[in-house]
């Protein structure tokens, strides 16, 4: 390891270095404790003196026999005569929850098959990305406990064919980093080397993530660069000072209670991309979508309490050296700032995101849907509004898991109206979606229409599928995922402003909406009626003549609707009778 580089906040192998790392001749355990008074190796129970190595802040010791599964954890004495015990920062493996010991994993033992996918890896900005959302242990579960969960090799067996059939080509999993408590959903982690032991083992994850892309599927990690867990046992000084945290409570302490990182440390910068760089490297995953990224850029996330300089800049540097190591990886932002040049590249001032959330999109959107439909002519610009901003950054277009918790009801739950008459409108408002310039991502049982809202401890309502009504909505949003993947107009330029032009966005009585998005000869038009009134005779302005066949209309008898499905042709003009909360979508030639 480059011990000034580490210092400096400028290792990304740190993991190669620091942590357990086994041989069947020999185990070396090192550790990084400066402030502590001496530290032991416990392992299996018993205890081993560690010697101080290199600048005497650094902790190490070599042991014969040691077997893969072995537990252990460092004993780190404090300078008052105290101890604590914890597990290893850079651990690859821990007990699964309460229990909390690392685990000695050997992260060679699998052997990936996926050079060509990463070798032929494109940059997303003009490709499709269709993303599926995920809470591992709460997709599907083999029983009804609990903690009946799939191991990481059953759940690609049952979760890569549901994938393929409905159109995504991008799995997002929320974070497997080892955490504690299953209703953090991963985002208060204690192991952040570690995947959580409650779905099996590292190679069994390495499996995972070689299926998805012997099958054509992009796999990203939720990272969290902001905040640890409290628990003693883990980060919470570790040394006993504030190694990982501040040292005031002031900062150093987030809304969500757990401890802040200290980004102006060069070790926690050094920590932190090097468990970035550990994912992508050693399990292949294509990107990282990073949480509460407005936490990095503002104090506590407070605008008012101004710009944390060395947190941006830990940022910049660390997505810089992330893209120069994984050429082509996709870096995604979670951020509801308006901070400039989230997505900008580094060397131009950015932040060196490939994507952002469009978190304004979203909350605009889903209020909008829950209007009385009354009330929608004077909210009407509720939805232009967003492509006021939409080329600042390269957004992706999010209806996560934040949007189905909480007392927030479930996406097809938010619309307006009775039972019947939210799955038209859901099924407009996703058309909308698939029609609107940036990348998708859905959670995952918002497709089948789930109704109660996400439970991490309970599989998705699939038996909603035996309901006629939800089987139609989940083969509309079927067809409309494959529609999406199949036309380049709907992708190819989503940052670049003449792939979309408005072709009616002045229709506030009608509530009538009528967009294109173009790549190459390949125009694909959206008309939407958001009222409950149907409107029948509206001429597509159409920008050039020709001919443009229907390529799906929301209410078609197959997906729910009251339509037959006929698919006509347009030859002289367009001139459509829109059922109410509609949408119909054409193509050109």
């Amino acid at each position: 390891m480059d011990f000034y580089g580490f210092y400096t906040g400028q290792e990304f192998e740190a993991y190669k270095y620091l942590g357990a790392h086994y041989t069947k001749e020999r185990t070396t355990f090192r550790t990084f404790a400066p402030s502590a008074a001496g530290v032991e190796l416990v392992l299996n129970g018993q205890g081993h003196g560690m010697q101080r190595v290199h600048d005497g802040n650094f902790y190490e010791i070599t042991l014969d026999q040691v077997k893969e599964g072995d537990l252990y954890e460092f004993r780190i004495w404090h300078r008052d005569g105290s101890c604590q015990e914890h597990c290893d920062p850079y651990g690859f493996g821990m007990e699964l929850r309460p229990a909390h010991k690392s685990v000695v994993r050997d992260l060679n033992r699998y052997a990936f098959t996926d050079e060509k996918w990463l070798k032929d890896r494109e940059d997303i900005s003009t490709k499709p990305l269709n993303i599926y959302e995920v809470h591992a242990g709460s997709f599907k579960k083999p029983g009804t406990g609990q903690t009946d969960w799939y191991t990481y090799e059953e759940l690609g067996e049952v979760l890569i064919p549901y994938l393929k059939e409905s159109g995504y080509n991008c799995v997002e999993f929320l974070p497997l980093s080892e955490h504690p408590c299953d209703e953090s959903w991963g985002y208060q982690n204690t192991g952040f080397f570690a995947p959580t032991a409650r779905y099996g083992t590292a190679e069994g994850l390495q499996k995972l993530v070689d299926q998805m892309h012997q099958n054509g599927i992009y796999v990203l990690l939720d990272f969290v660069p902001v905040h640890f867990a409290t628990d003693d046992y883990g980060l919470k000084r570790y040394d006993g000072g504030e190694l990982y945290e501040y040292p005031s409570r002031d900062v150093g302490v987030s809304e969500w209670g757990s401890c802040n990182f200290m980004h102006s440390r060069g070790e926690v910068r050094c920590f932190l991309q090097s468990a970035a760089y550990y994912w992508m490297k050693e399990f292949h995953f294509d990107g990282i979508r990073m949480d509460a990224i407005s936490r990095i850029i503002y104090w506590q996330g407070d605008e008012r309490r101004g710009v944390n300089g060395n947190a941006v800049d830990f940022i910049r540097f660390m997505n810089k050296g992330l893209k120069e190591r994984v050429p082509n990886c996709i870096l995604a932002a979670e951020d509801s700032t308006n901070f400039p040049g989230v997505t900008a590249p580094t060397d131009q001032g950015g932040l060196g995101f490939d994507l952002k959330w469009n978190m304004g999109w979203m909350h605009d959107t889903l209020e909008y849907f829950q209007l009385d439909p009354s009330a929608r002519t004077d909210a009407y610009h509720k939805l232009t509004f967003s492509m006021m901003y939409a080329y600042n950054e390269h957004y992706l277009l999010p209806l996560s898991h934040d949007e189905v918790v909480h007392g927030k009801a479930t996406i097809l739950q938010k619309m307006n109206g009775d039972y019947e008459r939210k799955f038209p409108q859901a099924r407009a408002m996703y058309a909308y979606m698939m029609l609107h310039p940036g990348k998708k991502l859905n959670f995952m049982g918002n497709e089948i229409g789930q109704f109660r809202e996400w439970d991490e401890k309970r599989e998705q309502d699939w038996n909603l599928l035996d309901f006629p009504i939800h089987e139609a909505f989940y083969h509309y949003m079927k067809e409309l995922n494959h529609l999406y993947l199949d036309h380049p107009a709907l992708w190819e330029k989503d940052f670049n402003r003449d792939g979309f032009t408005w072709l009616d966005c002045h229709q506030e009585g009608r509530v009538i909406y009528a967009m294109q998005r173009m790549a190459g000869d390949q125009t694909v038009i959206g008309v939407f009626n958001f009222s409950a009134q149907p409107q029948n005779g509206y001429a597509v302005p159409l920008q050039k003549d020709g001919s443009y066949r229907e390529l799906l209309n929301s209410d078609w008898e197959c997906f729910g609707g009251s339509k037959k499905r006929e698919e006509p042709v347009y030859e002289n003009g367009c001139v459509l009778d829109l059922s109410p909360f509609s949408a119909v979508l054409l193509v050109n030639g």
